[in-house]
């Protein structure tokens, strides 16, 4: 049997007859189970949500996840790979209440819980199949015939589970706090969630430096004597919040004055209070430094600037208790409201900026919270009780005005939350700061630029608002979490030693409550006083306590009555749906008998996530064995974006170190982001993002995932290019499949199967003998590069090979072995050798281009059934053998490369055809060891570069002369302020120590009384051209080539070209390689002479029997180049 022959590459086209192939013959299938009893290698899969389409950076993500699986298969591990589906949360919401056109609070009242939860399960799946195409396509191998999908009822029974194990070591706490609220998406937020990538943002607020008049009667005797009007000053940039505020904050230690002045809108006298070190900063631009009583008394309106003047001071400490006017006086606390505006200290005040005193509003800030409970008395927080009678902060959960605010009732206190084109040219802040202003309590209003956290999934602002949550005691455990991580192997290790230790070390506790409606719920029922609490942790449990409540008649009927305890089956989970409509009619018994509802809030669909190395088996309801055995926990790798330190890297962590003690995985890879080709991020809104059906049609997939893998570091951001995958598409894929053309051409006709006995390395040329060296030091490093998760290193090796070794030196200088003379040894080893380095470079680059490799591999394979495996995804990984490397061939060879490339260059430089031969070469050696290397080289330079002698120096000082410069760039880091003094020692340097430098690689330097060793690195070094010649240096290595061509050169030169044009007309006229031909040319003396020199040469290339000029020809095509016009015709012998 032939080997394949093609009329091109067509990576697209491959792909999708390899992928046919791979469903027909169950390749993926076989991956798995032809490892059955060998150790496992465990892989989770980050699930993706369907309800969005999936972009360009899910095929980077894909390509990273598939790689390693593939790899550890051919290493002999057995990989399961479960696919699974993310169903709940926000995303899943936000879109169904858009598309339903309804707002978080239409649920229950226009549409039911159970019509919306029904949307959300339906628009969960919406985009399965294209998903599943997109998967298919880019060559990702998981299983999606059975996946994990997180709003099954066995999936979440496991999360229940968690929750209690959890929950039973004391960690799952209730707590009324201050957290990051999304009026948008009406929810509180994770600490996890508000530092997703892109939430903090930079905006511009209105700021006010806020007037509180002081109630006289509590000032001090000093401030009393003053005998105006004292007025305490307070910054915010949060306007919205002054209605609530109820205290005004001080350091105890921070040093205070009291400064005259006049008010700069209503131009009335005042004296105000702020931290003396920030008095040169709110007293800046129209403010002057009074000099005596007579810049006050001649004070006017209408004066540019405005007088003020430090006349008394005091400690924060003495400030406290002193009481002030309600700023905005529209509503009092309802509780205690006497404890309310009066001066309090706190330590975490600072003088960085504003004026020293904080405006303090317990109910939207934590730190104002914990300072007014602190206080004593206590200061309430401005709540307002509502038509039921519960208290409430002044702003509702949409982030609206309540009615209690007057002018200001159903307004949004930010902008952002009014629908397309609603909003109010003026925004309330905008407002408060104008009443301020005319009321004669605001001291200064500015425009400021902050960083203010956004919503990571309505890129709205959050707020932050006070909410009875659950929680879990992270704060208990984070010490634990830290020591775990230390013995994960992070890629990049900067990620997971900075960006998630340091997250880890300053982790807050986390809030789980979510109070949302599609999602799992908290699986905590509780009676009305809150005394009594059970948590359920199983379906089993659940329907026991259930029994308890039909039996105290709090419940009418066990809703999961059909449900049989014990009955895994699917069909029997089935039965039963956990969602929050359906658990919410549940009412339970408490022990004392009283009714128990559940708590009503959802949990943080990120622990639904993070849960899912049992809760994708159902553990520990079933498969106790693969948690408990380590057989698949924890991970031996997992790979998603950076964003998720954030979110599954960071729960995945968490519930692993609470439930298990400890780590979830133990290697991941932290990818990067797919930016456009100019570094931007990609959004539909840009027009930049890039479709990867599209991309994948027109390059195919191997393409793409080798251009981004190889181009970027899968952690570090990829400028994507579709020119960079056209480039790989043509290099190293269009290189292979040439090298592989080549070689089916030619055992194709000889009838090579590899049916011959190996023949021993010893009896090769050194040539064969050289790349299977290179092979297996490619083999070693590719192996190793894997190994590390290091996969940019393994492309980028496999290219050089391919490209440089294989392709550009080992069959072009072979290619005459191919395709002349008889099927002897010399022939089959060429044969054995390229078929050798094909099939390996086949299962090298197999994990990365896993289609294209595997055609290469049954192309190669199904001819000489040297291999038995169906696919190179089933075979083994190339083993290294050191005993096939000969380093010192690889570094004779090394230099023939180097030197060839620095002739070609020079040729290409002066235009110089490498068909023209050259007459000789100079390169000066540093030692007997390059002489000799080079030497064994000569012959493979001279007909690679066609030059007809290379002449070696010992001593090239009175023919090349040396230049030598310093290198700033390796000098400055190292010697600093001594550079200029090197600099000048390094131009003294005459030929012989430039030569004594390039041979030992260091030099001792004299100067200003001090020594230094100079590096090879710290010095630049060139030749210059001597007259006749051209010189060239890379590294250690120069050469100069004599650049002149005789009249015998010149003949030889249009006989090479000729012979050019012949064979590629024998191409075009179709002939057999094989085929002995006639040649005419025109009569043209110029050509005949050179013709004439060099008969021999042309008729042994070309194939000739009989080679004739002609007086005159009509037929044949034109030849033309340099001064040579002729014709050319030929025809079959």
């Amino acid at each position: 049997m032939k080997f394949a022959e093609y009329k091109g590459l067509d990576l697209p086209k491959v792909a999708e007859e390899v992928l046919h192939y791979w469903k027909e013959n169950n390749v993926f299938e076989k991956s798995v189970t032809s490892r059955e009893g060998k150790d496992s290698f465990v892989f989770y899969e980050g699930p993706p949500s369907a309800n969005g389409l999936p972009g360009i950076h899910h095929v980077m993500a894909r390509t990273i996840k598939d790689i390693f699986p593939r790899y550890k298969t051919m290493k002999g591990f057995q990989v399961k790979r479960k696919a699974g589906w993310d169903t709940h949360g926000l995303p899943i919401e936000l879109g169904v209440e858009k598309e339903l056109g309804i707002t978080k609070e239409d649920i229950g009242t226009k549409i039911s819980v159970e019509e919306y939860n029904a949307a959300c399960k339906k628009a969960v799946m919406r985009y399965t199949d294209v998903w599943n195409a997109m998967t298919e396509k880019v060559g990702y191998w998981v299983d999606m015939e059975d996946p994990y999908i997180t709003y099954k009822s066995k999936y979440m029974e496991s999360v229940w589970w968690l929750l209690k194990q959890i929950y039973d070591k004391g960690l799952i706490y209730k707590g009324y706090t201050i957290q990051p609220y999304s009026p948008k998406a009406g929810t509180g937020l994770s600490s996890h969630e508000l530092n997703q990538p892109g939430t903090y943002q930079d905006v511009t607020d209105t700021t006010v430096v806020a007037q509180f008049k002081a109630d006289t009667a509590t000032l001090p005797q000093n401030l009393k004597d003053l005998g105006g009007d004292v007025f305490f000053l307070a910054w915010t940039t949060t306007p919205w919040t002054l209605p609530s505020n109820t205290a005004l904050t001080v350091g105890p230690k921070i040093d205070y004055v009291v400064v005259k002045t006049f008010n700069q809108y209503t131009f009335e006298p005042m004296y105000v209070v702020l931290a003396k070190s920030l008095v040169g900063k709110q007293f800046s631009g129209k403010f002057f430094e009074a000099e005596s009583d007579t810049d006050f008394e001649n004070f006017s309106s209408k004066d540019k600037k405005i007088p003020y003047q430090v006349v008394a001071g005091a400690k924060g400490q003495d400030l406290v208790g002193i009481r002030y006017e309600q700023l905005l006086d529209y509503a009092q606390p309802y509780q205690n409201p006497e404890n309310a505006f009066r001066v309090i200290s706190g330590d975490f005040v600072t003088t960085e900026d504003g004026t020293g005193i904080v405006h303090t509003a317990p109910t939207f800030g934590a730190d104002d919270a914990l300072v007014a409970k602190l206080a004593e008395p206590e200061v309430p927080p401005m709540l307002v009780l509502d038509e039921n009678n519960n208290p409430v902060p002044l702003v509702d959960l949409q982030g609206r005005f309540r009615p209690e605010m007057g002018e200001y009732a159903g307004k949004y206190v930010k902008n952002e939350y009014y629908g397309d084109g609603e909003a109010p040219e003026r925004s309330v802040d905008v407002e408060i700061a104008i009443k301020l202003k005319e009321e004669n309590r605001a001291f200064k209003v500015e425009k400021y630029v902050h960083s203010y956290p956004n919503c990571w999934r309505t890129d709205k602002p959050i707020l932050y608002y006070p909410l009875d949550s659950w929680f879990i005691k992270v704060t208990d455990i984070k010490d634990r979490m830290f020591d775990l991580n230390q013995t994960i192997n992070w890629k990049p290790k900067a990620t997971g030693e900075g960006r998630f230790g340091n997250w880890l070390a300053n982790a807050n506790d986390w809030n789980l409550s979510r109070s949302r409606y599609w999602g799992i719920p908290l699986p905590i029922w509780r009676t009305e006083d809150g005394k009594e609490e059970l948590m359920i942790g199983s379906v089993a449990e659940l329907k026991e306590e259930m029994q308890k409540a039909l039996k105290a008649g709090v419940l009418e009927k066990d809703i999961f009555e059909d449900f049989v305890v014990g009955d895994m089956g699917e069909d029997n989970y089935d039965k039963i749906d956990l969602h929050k409509n359906i658990v919410d009619q549940i009412t339970l018994v408490s022990k004392s008998g009283k009714p128990m509802k559940r708590e009503s809030d959802l949990i943080d669909v990120w622990f639904d996530s993070g849960s899912m190395p049992y809760a994708q088996w159902h553990y520990p309801f079933e498969n106790k064995d693969l948690i408990d055995e380590g057989k698949t926990f924890p991970a031996d790798f997992i790979a998603e974006g950076v964003d998720q330190t954030r979110g599954w890297f960071y729960t995945l962590h968490a519930i692993a170190t609470m439930v298990f003690d400890s780590v979830a995985y133990k290697n991941v890879v932290s990818n990067g982001l797919v930016l456009d080709k100019e570094g931007k991020k990609m959004s539909k809104r840009l027009g930049n993002a890039v479709d990867p059906f599209e991309t994948m049609d027109e390059f195919g997939a191997d393409a793409t995932r080798w251009y981004m893998i190889s181009n970027a570091n899968p952690w570090d951001n990829l400028k994507f290019d579709v020119e960079g995958i056209a480039e790989v598409k043509r290099k190293f894929f269009g290189t292979l499949y040439n090298t592989y053309s080549f070689f089916a051409l030619y055992t194709n006709i000889d009838g090579f199967d590899y049916s011959e006995a190996d023949i021993p390395l010893h009896e090769r040329p050194e040539i064969d003998q050289w790349i299977l060296s290179e092979l297996h030091s490619l083999i070693k490093t590719v192996d190793e590069a894997y190994g590390d998760y290091e996969p940019t290193r393994a492309t980028r090796a496999i290219s050089d090979y391919v490209q440089e070794n294989l392709s550009n030196w080992y069959v072009r200088l072979s290619r005459r072995r191919f395709w002349k003379g008889d099927y002897q040894q010399d022939k089959i080893s060429a044969y054995q050798t390229l078929y050798t380095c094909l099939t390996t470079v086949a299962k090298l680059s197999a994990p990365v281009a896993p289609f294209y490799m595997d055609r290469l591999y049954k192309d190669l394979t199904i001819t000489t059934q040297k291999e038995p495996f169906e696919s190179v995804h089933l075979a083994d990984f190339p083993k290294y053998d050191a005993s096939l490397v000969n380093k010192e061939l690889e570094s004779k060879m090394a230099k023939a490369q180097t030197i060839s490339s620095l002739v070609l260059s020079i040729r290409q430089k002066e235009k110089i055809k490498v068909r023209q031969p050259l007459q000789k070469i100079m390169i000066p050696v540093l030692d007997n060891k390059q002489r000799l290397e080079i030497e064994a080289v000569a012959g493979l330079i001279k007909s690679e570069v066609n030059v007809k002698e290379i002449e070696l120096l010992d001593d090239a000082s009175g023919i090349l002369v040396k230049q030598i410069k310093p290198n700033f760039k390796t000098l400055g880091p190292k010697f600093g302020k001594d550079m200029k003094l090197i600099a000048s020692a390094v131009a003294l340097l005459n030929q012989n120590d430039i030569q004594k430098i390039e041979q030992e690689g260091e030099i001792l330097l004299h100067f200003d009384n001090k020594s230094i060793t100079l590096q090879l690195q710290d010095v630049e070094i060139s030749s210059q051209d001597i007259e006749g010649w051209l010189v060239a240096s890379s590294g250690p290595i120069t050469v100069a080539l004599d650049i002149s061509i005789n009249e015998d050169l010149r003949k030889e030169g249009i006989a090479r070209e000729l012979v050019n044009r012949i064979q590629n007309l024998r191409k075009e006229s179709g002939f057999e390689v094989t085929d002995k031909i006639d040649i005419k040319l025109l009569k043209n003396g110029f050509v005949q002479d050179a013709v004439e020199s060099n008969m021999a040469y042309i008729k042994t290339e070309t194939l000739a029997a009989e080679l004739n000029f002609e007086e005159s020809m009509d037929n044949g095509i034109e030849v033309a180049f340099d001064e040579v016009n002729t014709r050319l015709f030929i025809v079959k012998h």
